[in-house]
């Protein structure tokens, strides 16, 4: 008798993290949602080697002027998702944490991003916050120096990289179903928020059992706003770490780098996010730091900036950005 024997990875590892690839039965294609079946059992604590791919598809991008031998073959392969919407973006998982329960606080802590092709692409999409000005729905292939980290845009023209994810959530809140990819909210979702790099820590509420982590995306480069819909969009490598904190609790998404805390805000009317944002900051340094009410409201104004994240992604975001050297330990 033939006994076969196979090896199930038991915990994910700084170095020797779990792998998740995209393939047409590991990707989400334009949803958050709570029924979704996970991909990925994990446990807090652990690390995460996960791929994503540019949300496109392989008859555009050659189209726009990428040789067909340069089409990622994930790419090619989740072409054959079936099941999509209501939201365009392809997404990575879900992941399920196992100690995650409603109520809870996710924290994905952002240990590296890695590019792995040397192209990106912009396009102007009939979201944009001009489409009604400007009707030009160009596409144009920005060239990733991977070793300058350098974007090519046009002759003379060099765009910084500073890759991060565009979406990055978990499932929603039930009552809410099938949560379009597209506007951000509670769970996270499109974020679009350009300080999500290397290094920063996003903690996210839990709603549901397992909190059924999603992530794509991926953006090379990104101004504040992302006016036209789209940044440098493009493929990423990226290493997780997931913590589940016990015994706390998030209204909103909510990260930490290394030099700023940075509160969100997400509504259809700029006041309104404007409105959340601020005030995440103002509970947050209440809680935290055990300021007044006032006095947490005057530091947001001598101290913080507050920025618009994206325009375009039917709920427009806002986040708050207070640095942490104001601190001085005596």
């Amino acid at each position: 008798m033939l006994f076969v024997f196979t090896y199930a990875q038991q915990k994910g590892t700084a170095k020797n993290p779990f792998i998740l690839n995209p393939t047409d039965s590991t990707v989400v294609w334009g949803s958050y949602w709570s029924e979704m079946p996970p991909v990925l059992h994990i446990h807090s604590g652990d690390y995460v080697r996960v791929r994503t791919v540019l949300t496109s598809n392989p008859e555009h991008l050659i189209k726009a002027g990428v040789p067909a031998n340069q089409i990622e073959k994930q790419l090619i392969a989740v072409q054959a998702v079936k099941d999509r919407g209501p939201g365009g973006h392809v997404l990575t998982g879900p992941v399920f944490i196992e100690e995650a329960a409603p109520g809870d606080v996710l924290e994905v802590h952002i240990d590296s991003i890695d590019l792995p092709i040397d192209y990106g692409y912009n396009g102007i999409g009939q979201g944009g916050f001009l489409s009604d000005e400007i009707f030009d729905r160009k596409t144009k292939i920005i060239h990733l120096d991977r070793e300058k980290m350098l974007g090519h845009f046009a002759d003379g023209i060099e765009i910084p990289l500073h890759p991060f994810f565009g979406s990055m959530g978990v499932a929603p809140p039930k009552k809410a179903g099938r949560w379009n990819s597209a506007p951000p909210w509670i769970h996270g979702g499109n974020l679009d928020n350009k300080e999500l790099v290397t290094g920063t820590s996003l903690y996210l509420p839990v709603f549901v059992k397992g909190a059924l982590f999603e992530i794509g995306d991926g953006h090379a480069a990104q101004g504040d706003g992302e006016v036209d819909i789209t940044a440098i969009e493009t493929s990423l490598i990226g290493k997780l770490h997931f913590i589940v904190h016990k015994g706390k609790s998030l209204q909103w998404p909510r990260a930490e780098s290394a030099t700023h805390i940075i509160t969100m805000g997400f509504d259809r009317d700029l006041n309104a996010a404007t409105h959340i944002a601020v005030r995440q900051m103002i509970d947050y340094l209440m809680q935290t730091k055990k300021l007044s009410e006032a006095d947490a409201y005057m530091l947001c104004s001598v101290a913080a900036d507050v920025v618009i994240t994206e325009l375009v992604d039917g709920n427009v975001g806002v986040h708050v950005m207070l640095p942490k050297y104001i601190f001085v330990s005596h």
